[in-house]
């Protein structure tokens, strides 16, 4: 989706004309988009929070894949495992940062996010973020927030 293309949901979908359904944890979505993420979560009293540093396409020996696609999966894997060892899942992300190392990995990051995250009842809100990262190896870096 090109900029005018997000832009135009933003303005066709403004949040006060957003439904927003509300699960039993109080936790509601707001405009959202292409259900793996949302324009706004609300969380309200959250009994836990998880914040989760940047995740990167390492694995736990340190090898990064070579191509961006693979990167990426490993990366949600990582996010994922995060979650795991503190007892949530992906349906608790509440905001999701993606930071890409190159502008022409987008579509390729928003197809593997919708693979990894399926159709979500409350999506995160979510940024990404066009960088330089840490690493030169790495095409991406994932940093959440979880609420449970």
């Amino acid at each position: 989706m090109d900029r005018r293309g997000f832009c135009a949901i933003g303005l066709a979908l403004p949040l006060t004309a957003m439904p927003a359904a509300e699960s039993k944890t109080g936790r509601r979505s707001y405009a959202v988009a292409d259900g793996t993420y949302a324009q706004a979560a609300e969380i309200r009293e959250p009994r836990r929070l998880l914040f989760v540093s940047g995740q990167v396409p390492a694995d736990a020996e340190g090898e990064v894949p070579a191509g961006f696609r693979d990167q990426c999966a490993l990366a949600w894997r990582n996010v994922g495992a995060q979650l795991e060892a503190a007892g949530m899942a992906y349906e608790h992300l509440v905001k999701v940062t993606v930071y890409l190392a190159r502008r022409e990995d987008r579509e390729v990051a928003r197809e593997v996010r919708q693979q990894v995250l399926g159709r979500l009842a409350h999506p995160p809100a979510l940024t990404v973020v066009v960088v330089e990262i840490y690493d030169g190896a790495w095409l991406l870096e994932i940093e959440a927030t979880a609420a449970a």
